[in-house]
């Protein structure tokens, strides 16, 4: 059953994904050639802490850090390591903390120096979609209507979307009911209502949007090596449409 938030509730929210966009913003900024993602996630560890927050992924599913760190191909869930990012990489950063017993969740896709044009139309064409889904997220559509229109954005612009990694609700949990995919048919599925609290996150990659392991064991990655990006905000349902809470 999919949990309706008071305003209240959503009001702590609000407080946590504010916490979380400025921490986000702060890893953002070192993202640089010759950085290692372990760096980036002791940075990101800080900055929680300071912020009085937990971390939300430390330990999920026997997570061992902070903060994912998805370079290239993979598309979710990479752990940190020594790897130094070079000029030319793209870098997915997700991102989690617990704040008064709520979670909120937000992923962004960073260039790392110069990189090809073709990596910039793919994390502008996703962080578009995301923009565009949020949009679409307001009471009366249905989860079809938001999948469906983040299904043909990146289709039309040649991207294919990975349909076995879906969006979720939050609230208590990272993780509650229901899950988002980023496809779907119009005017298909349970309808949107105020005082929902979902994160969106669409996905999407350059060749087949197939997926398989990575080779950290955590991550997943594009079956065929082709690069991917992902964008994730929190969002509350309102009465006339949705509010970002991770800005």
């Amino acid at each position: 059953m999919i949990s309706i938030k008071t305003q209240e509730e959503i009001k702590i929210m609000a407080e946590a994904g504010n916490i979380l966009a400025e921490i986000m913003r702060q890893v953002k900024s070192a993202v640089r050639p010759g950085i290692t993602t372990q760096e980036l996630n002791k940075l990101a560890q800080e900055f929680i802490f300071k912020s009085k927050a937990e971390p939300a992924f430390l330990g999920y599913d026997d997570f061992p850090a902070v903060l994912c760190t998805s370079v290239n191909e993979v598309i979710v869930h990479g752990a940190p390591s020594e790897y130094a990012l070079k000029q030319g990489d793209i870098l997915s950063l997700d991102l989690g903390i617990i704040y008064k017993g709520y979670f909120s969740d937000m992923a962004i896709t960073v260039p790392v120096g110069e990189i090809s044009m073709e990596a910039w139309q793919l994390i502008r064409a996703v962080k578009k979609c995301l923009s565009i889904a949020i949009k679409k997220t307001r009471p009366g559509n249905t989860f079809g209507d938001v999948g469906n229109t983040i299904e043909r954005y990146l289709e039309k612009r040649g991207l294919c979307v990975v349909k076995e990694l879906c969006g979720h609700g939050i609230g208590k949990a990272l993780h509650e009911e229901p899950e988002i995919l980023n496809y779907g048919k119009r005017r298909k599925g349970e309808e949107l209502k105020e005082g929902m609290v979902l994160c969106l996150e669409p996905m999407a990659g350059i060749g087949t949007g197939k997926i398989r392991k990575a080779p950290d064991k955590y991550g997943l990655q594009t079956a065929d090596d082709s690069l991917s990006a992902h964008f994730e905000h929190t969002i509350a349902i309102t009465h006339n449409g949705s509010r970002i809470l991770t800005e």
